[in-house]
């Protein structure tokens, strides 16, 4: 992959841990950060580049180059110490700042003063949120047991107009189509010569290497 993109995360209980080790995991270069040391060592062994020390200390964002990274992950329990992150890191520059927010009035807070997504949940959808961080054509992604992935994909451009059979895409990419919504209609097992439209989404089935081959790809 050239041109990577940097991702930095501030908090690692589960969500952000889950998101942390995620992006590593498929390659992406992640600097992390939390206040635990037993947490941070605990990482130690996971992540390149994890520090410990409060996120909320803009001395602390600048030394670690929190800055310089594409994408920032705000996954910190303390409210106060969540929105002074957030804060620190818009002014710093940071492009895309995702923040889990602790309730609706904390997420509409975040969003005042620039967070670009706000998430609600846990550990079970931090990988689904590091996946789409890398890709934003991506809606939805669920890992599942035996090492098999299901994606929901915004319809790529270069797909437009053109069929299954024309994409190929079991011989090229090693997955299944196994439904393409259009509107709201979700038709289940499509035609291998259906022609697709903009701003169809597909749902592909596939081992977890080729959904990944092809999240990057696209």
């Amino acid at each position: 992959m050239e041109n990577k993109l940097q991702f930095f995360v501030a908090g690692l209980g589960r969500f952000g841990k889950s998101v942390a080790v995620s992006l590593d995991h498929m390659g992406y270069d992640v600097m992390a950060m939390d206040i635990d040391e037993a947490v941070v060592q605990d990482l130690s062994g996971s992540l390149g580049y994890v520090v410990c020390a409060d996120a909320s200390d803009e001395k602390n964002l600048a030394a670690i180059g929190a800055g310089n990274a594409d994408v920032a992950v705000v996954s910190i329990g303390d409210l106060s110490a969540n929105l002074m992150t957030t804060l620190i890191l818009k002014e710093m520059g940071v492009k895309k700042i995702v923040v889990k927010a602790l309730d609706e009035l904390h997420g509409k807070m975040l969003k005042k003063i620039g967070a670009d997504k706000v998430v609600y949940s846990e550990k079970e959808m931090g990988v689904r949120v590091a996946h789409n961080l890398i890709s934003p054509g991506i809606v939805d992604y669920i890992e599942m047991d035996d090492n098999i992935t299901i994606l929901s994909i915004r319809l790529p451009d270069a797909w437009i107009g053109k069929s299954l059979i024309d994409l190929n895409v079991r011989q090229k990419y090693h997955i299944t189509v196994v439904a393409i919504k259009r509107k709201n209609k979700m038709t289940v097992n499509p035609r291998p010569d259906l022609i697709m439209e903009k701003d169809d989404m597909l749902i592909i089935l596939g081992d977890s290497e080729s959904v990944r081959d092809v999240t990057e790809s696209l």
